[in-house]
């Protein structure tokens, strides 16, 4: 018999726009003879079943079900196609293990940990993971650039703490732009990471369970058209995502044990992606951010990598889904 998904996309921030995408991508590559997929927008609105009519209908918060053929449903699993809060940063999850939902991403407490970039980082060093050196701002205790650059060497990335999909980031070359990086970042979020510039290649690799094995997607190398991966590289077409990367083996093996190790210790669950610097004169990976909920769209890495690994997406969905039970 089918199990029940519900494919949750939408969110409350500007990452919106790309959780809708990943959803087109997942409900089109989702094995309909193995499950029966409902796609639910968790939208600032309301909570909407959307049909194949593209009706919707309001979702029952109380049990996560909704109404069908004039019945109550309730689904089986959940599968997490939604960037951005409410559904990377371990809201969504805490609400579904009340319910006893299983879902396919990280859990509340390692979902809320990553969405903070300082707290991942602090983390992942604590665990002897080599991360860049930061600052960590609060718009409530406003910090000067001159006491900033007494701390940290320039030049310097400057991005929302909690969010991704690389809004509000700015790359300050020059003491007299740090002011406008700040003010930019605290736009997006009330806190905002400072962090020390890291010559290198930069490469994302996707991480995933199935059948309780860690498994490294085969790595992409970034090639940014401008400073760094922004939200223009990252969906614009500015950059070149080359997948699978061309690198030496010694150096892709240290990549995959530290997104490895990195899986274990913040005790993933579902497809990661972790982005990573890796700096020839240390020889060293340099971890950056981890996605819990990496983008699906047809632009996004994560398919990339899937089909270079010799899988479908649909055969990669069922696994995420699998795991689950």
């Amino acid at each position: 018999m089918r199990k029940n998904i519900a494919l949750i996309t939408g969110g409350y921030s500007g990452e919106s726009v790309i959780s809708y995408k990943s959803a087109a991508t997942i409900y089109d590559n989702l094995d309909k003879e193995k499950w029966n997929c409902y796609l639910i927008d968790i939208h600032p609105d309301g909570w909407f079943y959307v049909d194949e009519h593209q009706q919707k209908q309001f979702v029952d918060k109380n049990d996560f079900s909704i109404i069908v053929n004039g019945a109550k449903l309730k689904f089986d699993a959940v599968l997490v196609g939604l960037h951005g809060t409410p559904g990377e940063d371990g809201k969504l999850q805490g609400y579904f293990d009340c319910l006893k939902i299983p879902y396919t991403s990280c859990n509340a407490a390692s979902s809320a940990l990553t969405f903070n970039k300082r707290y991942t980082v602090a983390v992942a060093a604590f665990a002897g993971i080599p991360v860049a050196k930061s600052l960590h701002l609060f718009k409530h205790s406003p910090t000067t650039p001159e006491e900033i650059l007494k701390e940290l060497t320039l030049p310097v990335f400057v991005k929302p703490n909690n969010g991704g999909s690389s809004l509000g980031i700015s790359k300050v070359n020059k003491s007299e732009e740090l002011e406008t990086a700040l003010e930019k970042a605290f736009k997006e979020d009330e806190q905002v990471l400072v962090e020390e510039f890291i010559s290198g290649r930069e490469f994302t690799i996707g991480v995933f369970k199935s059948k309780g094995q860690i498994i490294t997607l085969p790595m992409t190398e970034i090639i940014s058209e401008n400073e760094f991966f922004d939200f223009q590289a990252k969906y614009e077409g500015a950059s070149k995502e080359i997948t699978p990367a061309n690198v030496d083996e010694d150096i892709a093996e240290k990549i995959r044990y530290q997104a490895k190790k990195a899986y274990s210790v913040f005790n993933c669950n579902g497809v990661i992606r972790i982005d990573f610097i890796y700096n020839q004169e240390s020889g060293k990976p340099y971890l950056l951010e981890i996605n819990t909920v990496p983008g699906q769209s047809a632009a996004s890495i994560v398919p990339q990598q899937v089909k270079v690994m010799g899988w479908t997406l649909k055969d990669f969905y069922s696994a995420l889904l699998d795991e689950c039970f």
